[in-house]
């Protein structure tokens, strides 16, 4: 999806720019129809994202963000929405975080498609493969390779991918290797929509457990995940977070600047 095709989806109206990345300010019924457009028009669009996590890779790798400027970018979580309410005086209207809005999506879509899965381990992602046609059984679910492979792997992996040619390719590899691989490696002869999902095959396979659902309502999944994994995590919600926050008041209050 190049940045013309972008603005043609999206007016000024619709995004809502954090940290120099637009971010679509839609429900998730419309993010759903979006996508279902995407998919019925052959439309190659890649996919990510935004969270404070990804915000703050992207203030200070310019490689990341200007490969972000060739996404469309959804929503995901508390920090976002803290964000936009302070830059814009209100939140995005969904929450719109892989974890649940993939598996949402292919519930809601009825036509057949054609899904690969690339990332994780290979267990994880057979699992995972195994809980999403479980959940939404009118699609076909492909497991392609696990997310451990070098160079020397990647021509087989990618010509795999084009003989395939699934409608939608969900990447987990973490951020930003996912979305950098993306957009390296990936056109519209592999697929037609490259999601980036980060933990989603993880959480998917039961081999990382999501927050109780009171957790989730309250938006505070984040300390859940902080609590099971202090030693990974301590430095991306306990410094990254203020630090993001930081930053939003740096935009509101100063000309944007790249980075800081």
């Amino acid at each position: 999806m190049n940045v013309h095709a972008k603005r043609a989806v999206f007016s000024a109206s619709d995004t809502k720019t954090i940290l120099g990345i637009p971010v679509a300010n839609i429900e998730w019924t419309e993010a759903i129809a979006l996508l279902k457009r995407m998919l019925e028009e052959r439309r190659f669009t890649k996919v990510s994202f935004l969270n404070a996590h990804n915000a703050n890779i992207a203030s200070t790798d310019s490689t990341f963000a200007a490969a972000l400027d060739d996404f469309l970018i959804l929503p995901d979580g508390i920090g976002v929405d803290i964000a936009a309410k302070l830059l814009y005086g209100s939140p995005f209207p969904a929450n719109l975080n892989g974890t649940d809005f993939i598996p949402g999506f292919l519930k809601a879509s009825k036509k057949a498609l054609s899904v690969g899965l690339i990332g994780a381990t290979r267990r994880n992602a057979e699992m995972a493969a195994k809980k999403l046609s479980a959940l939404a059984g009118q699609h076909h679910f492909s497991v392609i390779h696990d997310g451990y492979f070098s160079k020397h792997d990647e021509p087989e992996i990618l010509e795999r991918i084009k003989r395939l040619k699934p409608d939608i390719l969900l990447v987990a590899m973490g951020v930003p290797r996912q979305e950098l691989w993306i957009a390296q490696h990936i056109t519209e002869r592999h697929c037609t929509l490259p999601i980036a999902v980060g933990a989603l095959l993880d959480f998917m396979s039961g081999a990382v457990p999501r927050a109780p659902a009171w957790m989730r309502r309250l938006r505070l999944e984040w300390v859940f995940r902080l609590m099971i994994e202090p030693r990974r995590l301590w430095r991306r919600y306990i410094v990254g977070n203020p630090l993001f926050l930081a930053r939003v008041l740096r935009q509101k209050f100063s000309a944007p600047k790249d980075g800081w």
